[in-house]
């Protein structure tokens, strides 16, 4: 039997010797490369924290230790060491595990973590509750180097290390978020790396320290820990964490397990803040993974001899692409044209217009606020910034949506990737929202197109419009080929698209809904209801004109939108309708009011009843119920 298998959670791990914990290791991470080459995920950065989730575990008493990870990207030799292995093969399918931390999936799981930033703000919270209760626990926050460009990480390190709790965060540093980390912290932490004096200094200190409380015990102790800050100070470039309040511990070798217990151990008796920085290789011990980080962070099934991905790309391209694509081409045709992304160059496509375009390209990190307010003032100056980010993650730069681009109607086009039903990644990761959030915002066009050439033309209306835009697309591959962006005109500001004509009833769809609605009105005309089928390709404003021709024939109209139906799109139409027109009525299919679970994007629409059958099926039911007039 594998040494794995007899894992069913951390008290299993604390009998294992030194050598059956490396052993051990090498097992978690031929599991996690097996599993996920069947059901696709982010595996990279999993496989760098395999030591450090099996020295945590070890050295710390979960789940009465509060371990809060950040992302649930690093977090799948966690889910296999704590009583998941079992079910590990169900990772981000339907009814299985879900790719993120979930707090009804284990007692393990303290906190959920789909975006970065987060575990040491929750972690803050979780030791301020212990000491109000009267707990002796720890509490353990691990995140990743990527989430130190994130500022809710520095308004919780301010925090922490002004409250001076007994709180341990860990720096898991592999030089990576997504992408290669930018900014300023990351040539700090690579100078923590890089700088082989301090490192030297800084070993011979802690060792000392080491000494001083084996032999001398608890009394002498603090003094040595006096000295030890004092000459720290002179030497590192840790000083950063030092100054926020945190005593500093490392760089430590991600991989040497020995080292990892040794320092953890230490660290665990002490109190007061303190941060341990750990270096990791995101892939490790995977030549595929190691070798292109950056596309190994997250991907589909593969085959885990060859790294090839088992299903190959063909047919339309995906939306992302199309963007891309678009962007470098109005890039070239606008000098004006500036490109911003946060963390996700290559996951928005925005990598294309980096490189044809170096100097007009912006990743700010995972910073999605500061990114729309750098935007924001890139405009003030004339420029025309697209911010391109996921659905999502544009949620957290909402307020500065609100404040910085609406309130001073600023030319700013929002390209949100990712919108709609995203599949396997599960309710973390939903972009269905943006309608909702976008629509309550006064003066934000919000568009969606229904193939490649209407993103085009729409991203030409976008760049034309002296006001906010944001246009929303899903994560899917186009239902046809896009033509050169050349020769694709802009999109008639505010106008709708009739797909078909009809009489008895309209089905307007936005987005992807749009052909949606043309296939449910088709299928409706072969049973003698004239369905007319509208591309309501702006959200926001309405085209007016056309509902009042609709309005004059169709007693009924039923609005299809790849949203959630609160606040959305059916229910702003159905809003205006009734004071305008208010003998029509207005029926919305959309996403439920509920969190949806990880499966496959074509199950999701099906179950929300968004595929053609179910949309003419709804129609039918309504004419049924109110006959047409």
């Amino acid at each position: 039997m594998s040494l794995l298998a007899t894992i069913h959670g951390p008290d299993d791990l604390k009998s294992l010797t030194p050598g059956e914990l490396v052993a051990l290791a090498q097992e978690v991470r031929d599991r996690l490369i097996e599993c996920c080459s069947v059901t696709g995920g982010h595996i990279g950065a999993s496989l760098g924290v395999v030591e450090l989730s099996i020295a945590i575990l070890r050295e710390f008493d979960s789940p009465t230790d509060k371990v809060v990870w950040d992302v649930g990207h690093q977090a799948y030799a966690w889910k296999l060491l704590t009583g998941r292995n079992d079910r590990f093969p169900t990772l981000r399918t339907t009814g299985g595990l879900s790719g993120f931390l979930k707090r009804d999936e284990s007692p393990h799981d303290q906190f959920g973590a789909g975006h970065a930033g987060t575990a040491l703000s929750a972690a803050v919270g979780m030791a301020t509750a212990r000491d109000l209760q009267g707990g002796k626990n720890k509490v353990i926050a691990v995140v990743g180097d990527g989430a130190l460009t994130c500022g809710l990480v520095y308004e919780a390190l301010n925090n922490a290390g002004h409250s001076t709790r007994d709180i341990i965060l860990i720096v898991n540093d592999n030089g990576m978020s997504i992408s290669p980390n930018v900014g300023a912290i990351s040539k700090l932490l690579g100078s923590i790396v890089a700088n082989p004096r301090t490192n030297r200094v800084r070993e011979a200190i802690k060792k000392v320290t080491f000494r001083i409380g084996d032999v001398l015990g608890d009394g002498v102790v603090s003094l040595a820990r006096n000295v030890e800050e004092s000459v720290k100070n002179l030497f590192s470039e840790g000083m950063l964490f030092e100054e926020l309040g945190f005593r500093y511990f490392g760089p430590i070798d991600g991989h040497d397990l020995d080292k990892l217990r040794e320092t953890l151990a230490f660290v665990r008796d002490m109190d007061g803040p303190r941060v341990i920085h750990v270096l990791t290789t995101k892939g490790k011990g995977f030549s595929f993974a190691e070798a292109n980080r950056e596309k190994w962070h997250g991907l589909a099934a593969y085959d885990r001899v060859t790294g090839e991905a088992l299903k190959k790309a063909s047919g339309t391209p995906t939306w992302t692409q199309v963007f891309g694509d678009s962007m470098v081409a109005l890039g070239e045709e606008h000098s004006q044209v500036v490109l911003i992304t946060a963390a996700m160059p290559s996951g928005t496509g925005a990598s294309a217009f980096q490189k044809a375009h170096p100097s007009r390209f912006f990743d700010v990190g995972i910073a999605e606020g500061h990114g729309v307010t750098f935007a924001a003032g890139l405009a003030t100056q004339g420029m025309r910034p697209v911010v391109a980010i996921y659905s999502t993650f544009l949620q957290r730069g909402y307020d500065n949506i609100i404040h910085d681009v609406a309130v001073q109607h600023l030319p700013v086009v929002f390209a949100m990737d990712r919108a709609g039903l995203v599949g396997e990644d599960g309710q973390t990761h939903m972009g269905l929202y943006d309608i909702a959030y976008m629509l309550a915002i006064p003066g934000m066009v919000v568009a969606a197109p229904k193939d490649a050439d209407e993103l085009v033309g729409l991203l030409r209306t976008a760049l034309a419009h002296d006001g906010p835009f944001c246009v929303r697309y899903p994560r899917d591959k186009t239902p046809s080929d896009p033509n050169p962006v050349a020769s694709v005109p802009a999109v008639p500001f505010g106008t709708w698209e009739e797909l078909r004509p009809g009489r008895d009833v309209a089905v307007i769809g936005t987005g992807t809904m749009a052909l949606v609605a043309l296939a449910a009105a088709e299928q409706l005309a072969t049973e003698g209801v004239d369905a007319a089928a509208i591309n309501a390709r702006f959200i926001k404003p309405l085209d007016t004109a056309m509902l009042d021709t609709i309005a004059a024939s169709c007693s009924l109209i039923v609005t299809v939108e790849e949203g959630t139906v609160v606040n959305g799109f059916g229910a702003w139409l159905a809003a205006h309708m009734q004071r305008t027109h208010p003998q029509v009525r207005v029926l919305t299919c959309g996403v439920a009011d509920e969190l949806v679970m990880q499966a496959p994007r074509a199950d999701q629409l099906a179950h929300f009843g968004l595929t053609p059958a179910d949309v003419a099926a709804t129609v039918r039911t309504a004419l049924a119920n109110a006959p047409v007039r």
